[in-house]
């Protein structure tokens, strides 16, 4: 008997990154089938109703209902992934396979290892798991960082002086090999510039995400510092500073921030 090809629905608010992980699909996963996509969990959930794909993947951040809350109403109807700009949200269970979760922006690798678990699932026929008791935890972890009070300064050595530096008065951070540059201006406009150990990563998540974005994977701007920002060839940009000379690279991943320009 043949097998039933396997299909798939993607949610996420974002058209660029539905469309990024679908060619990334393509190539992990050639015999899955993507029915359908949509914008938000109210959307997910009326094609999920319709269509019953085996596979849904829900961005955890999305307008109206989110991915967790369409996630309770699919429940083990499907196999699911979450979507998800902050690895932080993924509970222990995750790594353990129970449910998965792929991190923006999506690396092959780690859809590669998601793809052979789902791969496997299948093959054996095994059914999807309660997952109620780990949405209860994602959930928790979820008002644990809105609830978090985001990071106001950040210490660094310049030259022999330790500086308390402000993250308001921070243009970007941008990942320099084990360290990360911090690039400030202060009162007077005077600009500086320190190494820190912290991870840009761990930075990112410390940081009021009204403020400050990702827009490359080894930079984080200050949208308050942007001048005006650039488009260039292969659905890539650059960001332009208000005084200040650097380009930043805004790599097509995270393009999304300035659709409207």
């Amino acid at each position: 008997m043949t097998q039933q090809r396997p299909t798939a629905l993607i949610a996420d608010d974002e058209p660029l990154l539905r469309s990024s992980l679908i060619r990334l699909l393509a190539e992990a996963w050639p015999e899955l089938e993507v029915v359908a996509q949509a914008r938000n969990g109210r959307e997910a959930l009326a094609q999920y109703q319709e269509l019953q794909p085996t596979v849904c993947f829900l961005d955890v951040h999305m307008p109206g209902l989110s991915g967790v809350e369409a996630a309770r109403q699919i429940g083990r109807g499907a196999h699911l992934i979450f979507v998800t700009a902050h690895s932080e949200y993924a509970v222990q269970a995750f790594e353990q396979g129970a449910l998965d979760y792929l991190v923006k922006p999506v690396e092959p690798a780690r859809l590669a290892d998601t793809v052979a678990r789902l791969r496997e699932r299948l093959r054996v026929a095994q059914a999807a798991p309660d997952i109620e008791l780990l949405l209860d935890k994602l959930e928790q972890r979820l008002q644990k960082k809105n609830a978090a009070e985001p990071l106001r300064r950040i210490r660094a050595m310049v030259g022999q002086e330790l500086r308390l530096i402000a993250v308001d008065d921070i243009d970007f951070l941008r990942s320099d090999e084990k360290y990360t540059l911090i690039a400030w201006r202060n009162e007077e406009g005077k600009i500086g510039e320190a190494l820190i150990r912290t991870p840009l990563k761990e930075l990112l998540a410390q940081l009021d995400e009204q403020h400050f974005i990702q827009v490359h994977r080894s930079v984080v701007v200050n949208l308050r510092a942007i001048s005006h920002v650039t488009r260039g060839e292969n659905e890539t940009a650059h960001v332009h500073l208000k005084g200040r000379s650097e380009k930043l690279p805004v790599s097509r991943s995270y393009l999304h921030h300035f659709r409207q320009m």
